[in-house]
């Protein structure tokens, strides 16, 4: 073209040199061509720059589908393309592996054939009215590899529509869910056996009160009389009678004892204790606490020491349940110490707080342990012959009474050094009413 118009000019121009006159139509005529013809050249131009804005679109379409076809193949969730009758059109690497079968194979496959006999029915029916439904969510089925394992699927599937809303295939998005329908039936059966253990545990202490309830009063009883008889025989001439008497009333009181933290666990599990506040001097308790226990201590050739940093210390709290909790932290260290001391310090913390410490040489506790000695019917020893008696309970009771009164216990031991338990309460606490 572009040789064309050169050679259109070059004719114009020679025409227009000539010295004899020429006739004016040539001139004309050869006007009109050369106006023509840059109108087609420049219409060339555009035609080639539209051809050139075609090939980009074509290019950058191209690169699209290519984006999509790798989205399609390389995606973690296996996709299928079927019909509207559900034979396999695409597949992706994900969906290949899923079902256990390769690619050229896989198409045109129905996906019926994947499912076992019983739900191929029910299937057939909601693919039938897929067209209408437009989309399932979380459809749930067993589907089965061509080597035979078979595994739950959860199936989403979407209606694939043309320009005039017709529906030509479907859109298929393929999960196993086998590990999580596993981790819910796992979860059912925990909620199961976590009931089955409430239901245990509630069983558990109604019988404790109930039996606790029932022995306490003939136990009190008894030793009532014993007692009696005590005083009446305190002079009798068989020093052998008055001993046995004697025996008979002390383990009466230390079943009766025993018998009592039964109860009081009971309560405490059940949320029936209440704390009856008074105003008090704490330390006056302590002191007069450790004088009551210091016998135990004797008996085993142990020294007791109290460290009170105040010389007074008033307080608002349950007198009576705070003396438990020193009487079982003292009693449980004199028990499991054989040689050395047993030292209870007590001080006033800042943020009206105060703490009480009771610090051991016996035997420890080991670390794994220490995590343990809080729960109910526990005891270091767990062999059935056990050194020291006693329920387990007085640790348990000793956490439920300071977590009541809103405080904290902690434990710090080394086997064969010793034990320390650190209490800390408040100067003054609510009752259980006010709460």
């Amino acid at each position: 073209m572009e040789t064309v118009h050169q050679r259109t000019e070059t004719l114009y121009q020679s025409a227009k040199d000539v010295p004899w006159e020429q006739p004016q139509l040539i001139l004309d005529s050869l006007e009109e061509l050369r106006l023509a013809l840059e109108e087609l050249h420049v219409a060339e131009e555009e035609l080639h720059l539209q051809n050139e804005q075609l090939i980009s679109t074509q290019e950058a379409l191209e690169a699209e589908q290519r984006r999509y076809k790798d989205l399609f193949e390389f995606a973690p969730d296996a996709y299928l393309i079927t019909d509207i009758y559900g034979a396999i059109q695409e597949a992706n690497t994900a969906a290949v592996s899923l079902l256990y079968l390769k690619q050229p194979l896989l198409i045109g496959k129905p996906l019926v054939i994947f499912l076992p006999e019983e739900q191929r029915a029910s299937f057939r029916t909601v693919l039938n009215h897929l067209p209408t439904i437009h989309r399932v969510q979380e459809w749930e089925l067993t589907l089965c590899k061509r080597n035979g394992a078979t595994f739950e699927a959860a199936l989403t599937v979407e209606t694939i529509r043309n320009n005039i809303g017709s529906v030509t295939g479907l859109r298929w998005l393929m999960r196993d869910i086998t590990l999580r329908k596993q981790g819910e039936m796992q979860l059912r059966e925990a909620r199961v056996q976590n009931l089955r253990l409430i239901e245990a545990d509630r069983l558990k202490n109604q019988f404790l009160a109930t039996i606790s309830h029932e022995l306490r009063t003939p136990l009190s009883a008894m030793l009532g009389f014993a007692h009696l008889l005590l005083r009446r025989l305190s002079n009798h001439p068989d020093a052998e009678v008055a001993h046995m008497l004697e025996r008979i009333y002390c383990n009466g009181k230390h079943l009766l004892s025993l018998i009592e933290e039964m109860l009081d666990f009971s309560r405490l599990k059940a949320k029936g204790l209440e704390l009856h506040p008074e105003t008090f001097d704490l330390v006056d308790l302590v002191m007069i606490t450790v004088e009551e226990l210091r016998p135990l201590a004797v008996q085993k050739s142990l020294a007791l020491d109290l460290k009170t940093h105040p010389l007074t210390l008033t307080v608002k709290n349950d007198r009576l349940r705070l003396r438990q909790i020193i009487v079982n932290l003292v009693s449980n260290a004199i028990k499991f110490t054989d040689k050395g001391s047993i030292v209870l310090e007590l001080w006033e913390l800042p943020e009206g707080r105060v703490a009480l410490l009771v610090r051991d040489t016996g035997i420890g506790i080991a670390p794994e342990e220490q995590d343990q000695i809080f729960q109910e019917f526990w005891q270091v020893n767990q062999t059935n012959n056990r050194q020291h008696g006693g329920t387990g309970l007085g640790l348990a009771i000793v956490r439920a009474l300071v977590q009541t009164m809103e405080g904290t216990i902690s434990v710090s031991s080394r086997l064969g050094e010793g034990t320390t338990f650190r209490v800390e309460l408040p100067r003054q606490i609510c009752s259980s009413a006010q709460k």
